[in-house]
């Protein structure tokens, strides 16, 4: 037996399968009325959440969950809310690096698809059109780990 062969990595693979809208919705809660302040810009807060489940043997199901909050002084503008999804196939991955790849790698592929639309719904819900900026998903994903570690240590104190 070849002990070099045994202590290779295994073959890590990544596969996109599918990318899919899993949920999308546009309200505009105060129409017409708000388009009446034509001289102000909605300002917006946008809440980001990421969720992945196994769905089959090294495949995976990533959700990039966005949610748009938009309003001129108190008014609610509007509110965007989508679930941008994709299948990847994952495997060779430890669990740590299956991890960061589901709460890094993946929602970063995810984001363009998700910007477009939320792009499109605001303009089609005749705002300005909105920009997402690029989120930095592996500062995300430490906060996450972070977080998950102290309520971890809290909860064994």
């Amino acid at each position: 037996m070849n002990d070099q062969a045994s202590e290779e990595k295994p073959q890590q693979g990544l596969e996109i399968i599918s990318i899919y809208t899993k949920d999308i919705s546009f309200e505009s809660p105060n129409s017409p009325s708000v388009f009446q302040e034509v001289d102000k810009r909605p300002e917006a807060k946008i809440d980001i959440g990421v969720a992945t489940v196994a769905v089959g043997e090294h495949v995976y199901e990533c959700v990039l969950k966005l949610t748009i909050t938009a309003t001129i002084g108190e008014k609610n503008a509007y509110l965007v809310e989508i679930q941008q999804a994709g299948i990847f196939g994952l495997s060779g991955f430890k669990d740590k690096e299956l991890n960061q790849m589901t709460g890094i790698y993946c929602p970063n592929v995810l984001l363009p698809f998700a910007r477009e639309s939320i792009a499109d719904l605001v303009r089609r819900g005749g705002f300005p059109q909105l920009l997402i900026k690029p989120v930095n998903f592996e500062a995300l994903y430490n906060q996450q780990q972070e977080a998950a570690q102290k309520q971890q240590e809290s909860a064994t104190h």
